[in-house]
């Protein structure tokens, strides 16, 4: 990879986002990075573009997904949401709308969080959707697409969920218990999933990979 591959990143105040903002920051690959946002963050970095949207019209920027790599990080919770609707649009509308503009500008390279037990034919509405977006996307034909699927992710959040908080606690005492094929059920940095997210796109094989919760740790923590 030269160092001056330029990259876009949606997402980027989510706690996976946040992290790997940083990363792209840190690394001498990028010469830029493109963050699509709601409302101004007033964040400066000589790298940064800070780029505001609609993000129900996000073919209104496509200008910007002239870029080597993409990273999308978008996710929510239906609570936060407020119906399954809503928490469809965001993580499957959104993320299929942006690999299809991406690969209509030619962008080669495709990181995307999903999540742990992602499948269309899951009983769970989360799972399902995770999954329905895991094959939109690697329809779409992108040419090195990766799907990282962290289990309860850890770190500091703007917004506090009780939920995962409860499950933060929860992890720590089962954590050793969890070994062999439960080792990718251990939770998980939001650091690690960002470090092993721009290694990952580093190498950039072609294909539709998928990075299980293990792997990442394994990576992220190199």
């Amino acid at each position: 990879m030269n160092s001056n591959r330029s990259a876009l990143l949606i997402g980027a105040t989510g706690l996976v986002g946040a992290y790997v903002k940083e990363e792209i920051f840190q690394n001498s690959d990028y010469k830029n990075l493109t963050i699509f946002v709601r409302n101004q963050t007033n964040e400066n970095h000589p790298k940064l573009k800070e780029v505001i949207i609609d993000f129900d019209k996000m073919s209104d920027y496509k200008e910007h997904f002239k870029v080597d790599d993409l990273f999308i990080c978008l996710g929510t919770t239906k609570k936060k949401a407020g119906s399954q609707e809503k928490f469809r649009k965001v993580d499957y509308d959104y993320v299929v709308e942006a690999a299809r503009l991406a690969k209509e500008n030619g962008v080669s390279k495709i990181a995307v969080v999903s999540a742990i037990g992602a499948d269309e034919n899951s009983r769970f509405f989360y799972n399902q959707v995770k999954g329905e977006m895991e094959q939109a996307v690697s329809a779409i034909g992108i040419t090195s697409t990766y799907f990282f699927r962290p289990s309860l992710l850890l770190g500091e959040r703007k917004e506090f969920r009780l939920g995962e908080r409860a499950g933060e606690v929860l992890g720590t005492v089962i954590q050793p218990l969890l070994r062999g094929k439960l080792q990718k059920y251990r939770s998980v940095h939001g650091q690690t999933v960002a470090k092993a997210m721009v290694k990952f796109l580093k190498d950039g094989r072609d294909g539709v990979h998928t990075v299980e919760s293990d792997l990442i740790a394994k990576i992220g923590e190199l």
